[in-house]
């Protein structure tokens, strides 16, 4: 099976990052993004995707912490999107309900190659104590534009504002590692398209 893996940077004013990905590995990761609980997403993120992760981050977190987590989404989503080429053979789709104590989440993905967010919580949905909420939406979307996935994200219920982004993290890992895995009943690209 060919290597699918990526390396990817992105240097602004704003941030510095560096990035290689493994799709096909171990869940193995080493983050440092200067936002504890953001590496705390992300370990999980790595862990239960299956990917394997090395990234660093520097950003402006004097400002806040909104440019480090989109540029991060933006880089992910293109390290990703290398990595799976032209998608051959790939199951395409995925879905995961995803359940942490009190919470539940739902998370779908298609590899469409139509960038598209869907993203429904209340707008009261709390926080976690040192992460704003907002900032799991805007890494969500920057994840499935430079991806060029449609991702549907949607909280059916919770309390707990760790929870509630932990479970939309591994959530959305689950629902790509699905989508991202090779099915060996397909042949060529999973679209009457014939194209992703």
């Amino acid at each position: 099976m060919q290597s699918r893996t990526s390396n990817r940077s992105r240097s602004t004013a704003e941030t510095r990052i560096e990035l290689s990905i493994d799709l096909d590995g171990n869940g193995e990761s080493k983050i440092s993004t200067g936002i504890g609980f953001f590496d705390h997403m992300l370990t999980l993120f790595s862990r239960h995707g299956l990917f394997d992760v090395n990234l660093e981050a520097e950003g402006d977190l004097e400002v806040d912490f909104h440019h480090t987590v989109e540029d991060t989404g933006i880089v992910i989503g293109e390290a990703m999107r290398e990595a799976l080429g032209d998608k051959k053979g790939i199951r395409r789709y995925g879905c995961c309900y995803l359940p942490m104590d009190e919470t539940l989440a739902r998370v779908v993905v298609d590899l469409s190659n139509r960038p598209h967010l869907e993203f429904r919580a209340p707008s009261d949905t709390p926080s976690a104590p040192n992460f704003p909420f907002t900032l799991v939406e805007e890494f969500c979307r920057a994840l499935a534009s430079n991806l060029r996935a449609n991702i549907h994200v949607e909280l059916l219920y919770g309390r707990d504002g760790h929870h509630i982004a932990e479970a939309i993290f591994k959530g959305l890992a689950r629902a790509l590692r699905q989508a991202c895995e090779n099915d060996p009943r397909v042949t060529g690209i999973p679209s009457t398209k014939e194209a992703l």
